[in-house]
């Protein structure tokens, strides 16, 4: 079974090296994993940083095209590609890297097509005006 991972960045110079730290090399279940860089039109150097890392998968946007669309784009890359699991995550260390064995052995049991990850917003410091917000408007 091949997994591909994708990362969306837009100007994750400084993060995405956290997320790569902690990324899985190995998932009971899985037998390969790729890492796919979506540059979603970045000005940093965040495409340099990870080619030194040896990443072989990527896809370019000349210009920033939205979270949706460099979704779509890894997606249909992934698959071209071989894949068989696609796990969405970003490069801007929100998402805890390590969980991805665990968020994906539903689908390799076969109990679940698609598996969505909770960010834990209520524990991100930059989301507590969301959580407000929501509050303000009794969700």
């Amino acid at each position: 079974m091949r997994l591909f991972i994708q990362i969306p960045c837009l100007n994750e110079e400084k993060t995405l090296p956290l997320v790569l730290e902690h990324m899985p090399t190995q998932i009971p279940g899985i037998d390969d994993i790729q890492l796919l860089i979506i540059d979603n039109g970045c000005s940093d150097k965040t495409v340099e940083a990870v080619q030194k890392l040896g990443i072989k998968h990527f896809v370019c946007h000349a210009k920033p095209m939205g979270l949706a669309r460099a979704f779509r784009d890894g997606v249909d890359y992934a698959l071209k590609h071989g894949a068989d699991i696609v796990v969405n995550t970003d490069g801007n260390n929100q998402y805890p890297s390590e969980t991805i064995g665990e968020l994906v052995q539903p689908i390799i049991r076969h109990e679940a097509d698609i598996v969505v990850g909770d960010r834990q917003t209520a524990t991100i410091k930059e989301f507590s005006w969301f959580k407000c917000k929501m509050q303000h408007f009794g969700s």
